[in-house]
């Protein structure tokens, strides 16, 4: 009997070792939440707004405010964030489709070896990684994150992989299945399946078989008709209105065990892996892929990348080039979590291909994939197998109606993409700016040279340096930044406009780095909002709401125009999602040392001019800049600089033990998932 390498690692363990030590995100004093919501809301109103809006604001505090304060300390004892359920039923109740409203992506930089973009090829590499960090995570030898030496919470990595977000008739769901052992490939809008993982989570199939996989499943779809594909691509379902999904769901499962069994094995899969049938040659087309697929119609059928998605999971998209992206489901993690995910994948990607040439380089993740499938730790089947449905009538009805609605959405959202290459952080520091409130000021400044009006922009602070933290609203519009950009388009001298960008920049640094500390006011004011509900309020009595929240002023400043993230590091190339209202922009941004990407989305909102007004600012901010002879004795302050490196949390370590025997069956554990689907024969492509 050979003893498993991880229980030798018990000792290793360090993925969650500071759970037990981080802070409970805090409840704010009451008046201190209206004082910073008041200030929030009031660069955005009228005078005579804003007299309605502090004096619902002094009632909420005179009358119902002390109360539900009260309710939700109370209520927020023996929960790990006062916060977390009130989030997760935002997003859970939800009911518009998720792509393009809920789901955000991230694209990778390429492989730096051209070679090795290939679809199939690229596919394998950052499947097999994933895995490798999939290991890590469940035997806990995962490095924890940190920011600045502070370490953040971890919880939401247990929510990443084998989740699915199902659709009830009321609201979601969110399934979490923690021994999921297989991967699901979309190709085509057809659905496969196999094991990749052993019963002790060591990785039980090497890249070479992967490639192998891949192949014979591009084999396989590539022999159904295009009509044959439009008619049974399921996937579009997950696009519907949630509960039209729920419904159809629901016959699904019930008209067929075959279904019930597809769903299962789709539903705790780790994640998806969708093989594209494009090559993007542009930006704008590769930012478009990643966010809701490609819209196409040949002869009257869709042929898009669009329907070949399951976007209520974590997606690996990779096209035929071998461009890559992530999109994934909202709920149960933010931009950050994912984007140490997606940023260790890509970083071991390239140094296990260095290593094959430099044993001196070493990879992430120094575990070794093995190819033997019998061993003491369970049964594993590596052969790709196909998921076959039977469908009654009602569900090619749904498919064919689901594609309509999603192909009226694509249409309806452009996504538009800037990099650009003149400067970034370097030179931004250079001048003794914050580089995120520098970026966020020229949102605000381009929005109003273009419009000439104010709106409410939207920008999240990571609180994860808490138990169970996620985001708090920076509210970037503040008196300092409506006071530079309505400056910036006058004659005013240059030296004015750049003290007025200082003051601006100043405000928002400060901003930032209370919703870091949990004293934002808009979640904190959210969470009363659903205490009343909960405790008061029901939906036949909407009158009876507090009127801070039937104010004006609550729904202006709810009403995101501009939302905006800051999200990424060298392993990415572009980050975005939709917008949030229908008037609105979404725009992803990734500040490099030498340059920042831009990705904006809106429903035509001439969000090409958008960005080209944004860059026209950028040049003009830069000239003037370059002409201001810089203060004496100032220097660059790395503190004052919350744009953060996900560089911190990384570690390298050996996982090591891949190559232990076993003699139970894993299939019994499966419920006999193991027999779901249509066997493919193996192909040898190597």
């Amino acid at each position: 009997m050979v003893e498993n390498s991880d229980s030798n690692k018990s000792h290793n363990k360090k993925t969650f070792k500071h759970q037990d030590n981080l802070p409970k995100l805090p409840v704010p004093p009451l008046e201190d939440a209206i004082k910073r919501y008041l200030s929030a809301v009031k660069p955005l109103q009228r005078e005579k707004d804003h007299i309605k809006t502090i004096a619902a604001a002094q009632e909420f505090l005179e009358k119902e405010g002390p109360q539900l304060q009260e309710k939700l300390i109370d209520y927020a004892k023996d929960k790990p964030s006062y916060i977390e359920e009130f989030w997760d039923d935002s997003y859970l109740s939800y009911t518009d489709p998720v792509v393009l409203n809920l789901n955000p992506f991230f694209v990778l930089e390429d492989d730096p070896t051209p070679a090795r973009n290939n679809q199939v090829i690229r596919a394998a590499s950052l499947i097999l990684s994933s895995l490798k960090f999939i290991h890590a995570l469940r035997t806990e030898i995962l490095e924890p994150d940190y920011f600045r030496g502070t370490p953040l919470c971890m919880a939401q990595f247990n929510r990443l992989f084998g989740t699915a977000r199902l659709p009830t008739g009321t609201s979601c769901t969110m399934s979490t299945s923690k021994d999921s052992r297989h991967i699901v490939v979309l190709c085509r809008g057809q659905f496969y399946w196999f094991d990749v993982l052993k019963e002790n989570n060591e990785v039980g199939i090497n890249e070479r078989e992967l490639v192998n996989n891949l192949k014979t499943i591009k084999q396989d779809a590539s022999d159904l008709p295009i009509v044959d594909i439009a008619k049974n691509a399921v996937g579009v379902l997950s696009t519907e209105n949630r509960t039209i999904w729920a419904e159809l769901r629901d016959i699904l499962e019930k008209s067929s065990e075959d279904n019930k069994d597809a769903l299962k094995v789709l539903d705790s899969a780790l994640f998806i892996v969708c093989l594209d049938e494009v090559s993007p040659e542009t930006s704008d087309e590769l930012a478009t892929n990643m966010l809701c697929g490609t819209y196409d119609i040949q002869q009257g059928v869709q042929c898009g990348t669009c329907s070949n998605r399951w976007y209520d999971k974590l997606q690996i998209i990779v096209c035929e080039n071998g461009s890559a992206g992530v999109n994934f489901e909202h709920t149960g993690v933010d931009g950050h979590t994912v984007l140490r995910f997606v940023s260790d994948i890509y970083t071991d990607t390239i140094l296990r291909f260095a290593h094959k040439i430099n044993s001196h380089a070493t990879p992430i993740f120094n575990s070794q994939p093995s190819s033997h499938h019998h061993h003491t730790n369970g049964i594993i089947d590596t052969n790709p197998k196909k998921l076959e449905w039977n469908f009654k009538p009602e569900i090619h009805i749904g498919i064919r109606f689901a594609e309509t609605r999603l192909s009226d959405l694509i249409l309806q959202n452009e996504v538009k993409v800037l990099e650009f290459d003149k400067y970034g952080k370097s030179f931004i520091t250079h001048y003794n700016f914050s580089p995120d409130a520098f970026v966020q000021m020229a949102f605000q400044a381009a929005y109003y040279g273009l419009y000439g009006s104010i709106e409410s922009t939207y920008e999240p602070a990571m609180t994860k340096a808490f138990l169970h933290g996620r985001t708090e609203a920076i509210r970037s519009v503040t008196t300092e930044s409506v006071d530079f950009v309505k400056l910036w388009w006058t004659d005013a001298p240059g030296s004015e406009k750049l003290k007025a960008l200082r003051a601006a920049v100043k405000a928002h640094v400060h901003l930032t780095k209370m919703c870091a500390k949990g004293l934002g006011q808009d979640r904190h004011l959210y969470a009363l909002q659903c205490v009343w509900q909960r405790e008061v309020g029901n939906s036949n009595n909407e009158a009876k709401l507090p009127a801070i929240f039937r104010d004006i002023g609550w729904q202006t400043l709810s009403s995101t125009v501009i939302s905006t993230s800051n999200c990424g590091n060298p392993a990415l190339r572009l980050f975005g999602f939709g917008p949030v209202v229908s008037e609105g922009f979404g725009i992803g941004y990734i500040i490099k040392d030498e340059g920042i990407a831009f990705c904006a989305s809106s429903k035509h909102r001439q969000t090409r001019r958008f960005l080209q007004t944004l860059e026209n600012y950028f040049n003009d901010v830069r000239l003037l800049l370059q002409s201001e002879k810089r203060v004496p004795g100032t220097t660059r302050n790395s503190s004052e600089e919350e744009n953060i490196s996900m560089l911190s949390g990384y570690g390298y370590f050996d996982a090591g033990g891949i190559d232990s025997l076993f003699e139970h069956r894993l299939e019994e554990k499966r419920g006999g998932m193991k027999r779901v689907g249509r066997a493919l024969k193996p192909v040898d492509y190597c």
